[in-house]
């Protein structure tokens, strides 16, 4: 696949996060084993090395941390950092993701907070990935949501770019989603009328963006479907309720994408997908990846 774009967003974050990771690790005194068992003048190269296959993200990471570290110690770029495989690649066991040269002593001090970075974020790729292979052959995309780390939404959603999914809204400027408890504050739970209040709001504080509105029963999705909106998030239906659900926006709003969550796991995504849905939003992709094994091979 096309590598993703790394966005200035996704790097603005990175950077800041990068800084929080040395400092967390290193405080005012710094790496003090390698300060104390490690000559200055010690140079060496070391490959960062897949031990599992999966999808790769956060290579574009690597250099990043190398050049904080050097801004943190003071010292122009003395690590050389070497990206042999894009973000979004696959990965077999033993591929050499990159290699990093320089003096030992900073390859030590960053090798921990690149890898962190690394296994985390090509976890949520690898995760992503399957999800993707599992609905090949319908018409649905794997989403993300917002159930990310704090912080980590950009290279969150990067991560899911690089296995293949689509990105949802960022957050809660750039997109609507028009929830059960909005419909609970509004004080009533007439869909169709959120829908209309959102679409009027929009009209005039952001025109273009679309409407999404979360049901629950199709009593509700009937309902919503009145008001025509560009979106409709089906939370925590059955398969066969989801089938019920297409023949009504069918009938009703041909042109309203439909979007299933809630229930969805590695089991269940290829007879969901089967149903006809549009989008089906995951949050496992985010919240609950397990890492990835990638780690350095030093050459001793």
């Amino acid at each position: 696949m096309t590598p993703p774009v790394f966005s200035a967003a996704a790097s603005d974050s990175a950077q800041a996060l990068i800084q929080m990771a040395l400092a967390e690790d290193l405080s005012d005194a710094g790496d003090l084993t390698s300060l104390a068992t490690v000559p200055a003048d010690v140079s060496a190269t070391v490959n960062i090395v897949a031990r599992d296959a999966g999808r790769l993200a956060g290579g574009v990471l690597i250099e990043q941390v190398y050049s904080a570290l050097d801004h943190r110690n003071r010292q122009e770029t003395s690590v050389e950092v070497r990206v042999n495989i894009p973000d979004g690649s696959l990965l077999s066991s033993g591929d050499v993701i990159a290699s990093v040269s320089g003096p030992i002593r900073a390859l030590l001090t960053g090798e921990r907070t690149a890898l962190n970075f690394l296994i985390h974020l090509s976890g949520i790729a690898t995760r992503t990935a399957e999800f993707v292979r599992l609905v090949e052959g319908s018409n649905a995309v794997i989403l993300d949501t917002r159930k990310t780390l704090p912080a980590y939404r950009h290279l969150h959603k990067y991560a899911v770019l690089c296995g293949g999914g689509t990105n949802h809204r960022m957050g809660l400027y750039d997109g609507m989603l028009i929830k059960d408890n909005h419909l609970a504050a509004r004080g009533n739970q007439a869909v169709a009328d959120a829908v209309q209040s959102a679409r009027d709001f929009l009209s005039q504080h952001a025109p273009g963006l679309p409407v999404e509105v979360e049901v629950d029963t199709l009593a509700q999705l009937k309902d919503a479907l009145a008001a025509n909106p560009e979106i409709v998030l089906l939370d925590n239906m059955k398969t066969t309720e989801l089938q019920q659900a297409i023949r009504l926006r069918d009938e009703h709003s041909p042109d309203t994408l439909l979007e299933a969550s809630g229930g969805v796991n590695t089991e269940t995504v290829g007879c969901i997908a089967g149903t006809g849905v549009d989008r089906i939003s995951i949050g496992g992709l985010t919240h609950s990846a397990p890492a990835l094994d990638i780690g350095y091979d030093w050459p001793w």
